[in-house]
């Protein structure tokens, strides 16, 4: 169950020979992550109302190509792996003009209640577990490693 998102790339995002600066990149994954999990039916203000916040980890990324202002990237986000306690998600950033991958990334995460121990969620909140269950087993098959 692979989601797109799509971004413009805006002037102030660029360095000074024009092109994004990568430390943007880890703000789009950011961006997609949380229009994914408003997609299916996850929005962190819900995840909040129910305790529960999903700090990152850790961030892998490889860059492949650069894009400009005025490109538009089209970022695919895909869960790699899930055990109900920590979720890995993945990220290809493609140029919408030509193609190319600009960047294959991934982002470690933990799930924690609002004092930031770690939880199950298969525990603490079943329906949240089973959608992310759900989504892990149709995710495509994508399993590749950076």
């Amino acid at each position: 169950m692979e989601f797109t998102f799509e971004r413009k790339i805006n002037y102030y995002e660029t360095d000074r020979m024009g092109i994004v600066h990568h430390s943007n990149y880890i703000r789009y994954m950011e961006e997609a992550r949380c229009a994914w999990l408003e997609n299916i039916g996850i929005p962190f203000t819900l995840l909040e109302e129910n305790g529960i916040t999903i700090p990152v980890l850790g961030v892998n990324v490889t860059y492949k190509h650069h894009v400009t202002f005025g490109e538009t990237i089209i970022i695919k986000i895909f869960i790699k792996d899930y055990n109900s306690v920590r979720m890995t998600v993945g990220y290809e950033i493609t140029n919408k003009e030509n193609g190319q991958v600009v960047l294959n990334g991934e982002t470690k995460h933990c799930f924690t209640n609002k004092e930031l121990r770690p939880i199950s969620l298969k525990k603490y909140n079943p329906d949240f577990n089973n959608k992310f269950e759900i989504i892990k087993v149709n995710n495509g098959g994508k399993n590749e490693s950076l």
